[in-house]
């Protein structure tokens, strides 16, 4: 199995070809390609590739799919007695990308 662990936003994903990823909020709009280049862990079958900090010549071919909202927080803050309470929501967003094809040199 192929796979590889990337970098995108400060956190980090397994991408597998075909598969989908979220990441964070890309500026990129539906249909462009974008290529992540910080992959710090590749993996084929008995090959393993552990980069320092990343795997140098490996990169990510993904397609934008959609941009989409994640589910809504409530955050509810309240101190007892003292008549204090604060309540707001929070709704991330996304980019969810098709793995094209994971290169490498």
């Amino acid at each position: 199995m192929k796979y590889v662990i990337v970098e995108s936003g400060g956190k980090q994903y397994k991408a597998v070809e075909g598969s989908t990823i979220d990441v964070d909020l890309l500026p990129q709009e539906v249909g462009d390609s974008v290529t992540l280049d910080k992959v710090l862990l590749y993996v084929n079958d008995n090959v393993v590739e552990v980069g320092t900090p990343a795997v140098k010549g490996a990169s990510v071919k993904t397609t934008v799919a959609s941009q989409e909202k994640g589910p809504k927080i409530i955050v509810f803050k309240y101190k007892p007695k003292k008549h204090y309470r604060v309540k707001t929501g929070h709704r991330q967003k996304y980019t969810r990308l098709v793995v094209e094809k994971i290169e490498t040199e």
